[in-house]
C-alpha cells in the first residue's frame, strides 16, 4: 500500500489571497482618487451649482432662493438676443470647421506630395504651423493691430487699388462676423494640418502603387483610397473642433466683445454680459445649462464614434 504525497497546504494562504485580492480592488481606486476629486472639484460641484442657480429668483449678488422652476428658462428661450447669439454661432463654427478641414487637408496633402524636396517642405511645415504657436490672447492682439484702421491691411489694399479710404473691418456689422471667422480659420487650420499629416503617412503605399498600376488618376486615388482611410480621423476632428469652436470666447471678446451691436454675439459672450453685466446671474446659469445640453449632444456623438472605431 503506497501512500500518496500529502498537499501541505500553509494555514496563512487564504488569509494572504484574501489580503493581495483586497489590495488589487482598492489600489486602482487610490490611483484614481486625485483625478476624480479634481474633476469633481473643478466640473461636477461648478455644474451642479450652476443648474442649482437656474431654478432661483436671483443667485450671488441680492440673492433669493426662492424656487421659480423654468421661469428663467423661459425668459432666456424668449429673448431673440439669444436666438441671434445661437445663430452667429452656428455660422462661425460650421464656416470655421468647413474652411479648416479644406485647408487642413490641402496643406497636408501639399507637405505629404513626393514631390515636394525634404528640405523645402520642412520649412513649409513650419510657416504652416506658425498660427498654432500663438496664444488665442496674441492672435486677437496681433490682428487687431493689423485690422485697425490705420492699419497694414488697410494700407496694402488703398495702395493696390481694392479699397478708397479706410474700412473698419471690426466696427461694421456686416462684415464683423465674417473677418472673425476668417482670423478663426488662421488661427486654427493647423490642428487639421498637422492630424490629417500624420494620417497620410500612415497610409499604406501597396494601395498606391495598385491604383498607379490600374492607371487610376490622383483624384479618383484621392476620392476611393485617401478619404475612406481617412474618415475615421476626418469625423473626430471634425467632432472635437465644432464643440471647441462653438465654445469660442476669448477670440470674439478680445477683438470685438460680441459687438458692434451684437453682430458679433455668440452664445459665451451672451451669458457672460447677462451674468458679469447686467449681473442676472440665474437668467444666465439657465443659458448657460441650455447651452451645456446642447453641446452634449455632440460630446456623445463623439463618444459614440471614437466606440465604434475602437472594436
Amino acid at each position: 500500500m503506497t501512500v500518496e504525497n500529502p498537499v501541505i497546504v500553509p494555514l496563512n494562504g487564504t488569509r494572504k489571497g484574501k489580503k493581495k485580492g483586497f489590495r488589487d480592488k482598492v489600489v486602482p481606486y487610490a490611483l484614481l482618487s486625485p483625478t476624480a476629486i479634481l474633476l469633481m472639484v473643478l466640473m461636477i460641484i461648478p455644474i451642479g451649482m450652476v443648474i442649482v442657480y437656474s431654478f432661483l429668483a436671483r443667485a450671488i449678488t441680492n440673492p433669493d432662493y426662492s424656487f421659480v422652476g423654468f421661469d428663467n428658462y423661459v425668459k432666456v428661450l424668449s429673448d431673440s438676443n439669444f436666438y441671434g447669439a445661437i445663430g452667429h454661432s452656428l455660422l462661425f463654427t460650421v464656416g470655421s470647421v468647413a474652411a479648416h478641414l479644406v485647408l487642413g487637408m490641402s496643406f497636408a496633402l501639399l507637405l505629404n506630395s513626393k514631390y515636394l524636396q525634404r528640405h523645402f517642405a520642412t520649412v513649409m511645415r513650419a510657416l504652416f504651423i506658425v498660427p498654432w504657436v500663438f496664444t488665442i490672447a496674441v492672435v486677437a492682439v496681433l490682428w487687431r493691430m493689423i485690422l485697425n484702421p490705420n492699419g497694414v491691411l488697410n494700407s496694402i489694399l488703398e495702395s493696390l487699388g481694392v479699397i478708397s479710404g479706410t474700412v473698419e473691418w471690426l466696427a461694421e456689422p456686416t462684415l464683423a462676423l465674417l473677418v472673425l471667422t476668417l482670423v478663426n480659420i488662421w488661427a486654427g487650420y493647423p490642428f487639421f494640418m498637422v492630424s490629417l499629416l500624420a494620417g497620410l503617412q500612415g497610409l499604406p503605399a501597396d494601395l498606391y502603387e495598385a491604383a498607379r498600376i490600374d492607371r487610376v488618376g490622383p483624384i479618383r486615388a484621392f476620392r476611393h483610397i485617401t478619404l475612406p482611410l481617412l474618415k475615421p480621423i476626418i469625423i473626430s476632428l471634425m467632432l472635437l473642433d465644432f464643440i471647441w469652436t462653438s465654445q469660442q470666447f476669448p477670440l470674439i471678446w478680445l477683438m470685438t466683445g460680441g459687438g458692434p451691436i451684437r453682430a458679433t454675439e455668440i452664445a459665451p459672450t451672451y451669458i457672460y454680459k447677462l451674468a458679469f453685466s447686467e449681473y442676472q446671474f440665474a437668467v444666465a446659469s439657465a443659458a448657460a445649462v441650455i447651452v451645456l445640453l446642447l453641446s452634449m449632444i455632440l460630446a456623445i456623438f463623439y463618444v459614440r464614434h471614437q466606440r465604434r472605431e475602437s472594436r
